[in-house]
């Protein structure tokens, strides 16, 4: 089995994804692999539809600037050459397997809470991500950051 060549990083950019991102460098480093980063806004239509009678454009394209900006800030703080960043607007998993694609990527590396109880019942961002990869999928164990 060869090395990976290209890994993508999927960050929710919660407080614990520099740990993630470090991980994920530090694998890059090991491979000699191009490493990408991506984050996945949801759509605010899919949170509430039609039921508001309001345009959420402007609010929507507020969070992409702002997720743009904090991936540039995660990326400067990382000890590793990153190859693109991504800020795409889509279902998470759908989004991550679909660039995972255009980029030819070899690893999908996302953050995993370790849910359990009832919130494991609704599933994850990355277990939705693992059903349905055309390539390796790693979970990074991290642990919830209190306020």
């Amino acid at each position: 089995m060869s090395s990976y060549q290209h890994i993508l990083v999927g960050l929710d950019l919660t407080r614990e994804c520099p740990d993630v991102l470090h991980k994920a460098a530090i694998l890059a480093h090991a491979c000699g692999a191009k490493l990408t980063v991506a984050h996945v806004i949801e759509p605010l239509t899919f949170a509430y539809g039609g039921d508001m009678p309001i345009d959420l454009s402007e609010v929507q394209d507020q969070l992409q600037i702002k997720a743009e900006q904090e991936l540039l800030r995660l990326i400067k703080n990382v000890d590793c050459t990153i190859e693109q960043e991504h800020v795409l607007v889509g279902q998470p998993a759908t989004e991550l397997h679909h660039l995972a694609k255009q980029i030819n990527a070899d690893l999908i590396a996302v953050g995993s809470h370790g849910r359990k109880g009832f919130a494991l019942l609704l599933g994850s961002t990355s277990n939705s991500v693992l059903h349905g990869a055309s390539c390796d999928v790693l979970a990074i164990r991290v642990e919830r950051k209190e306020d």
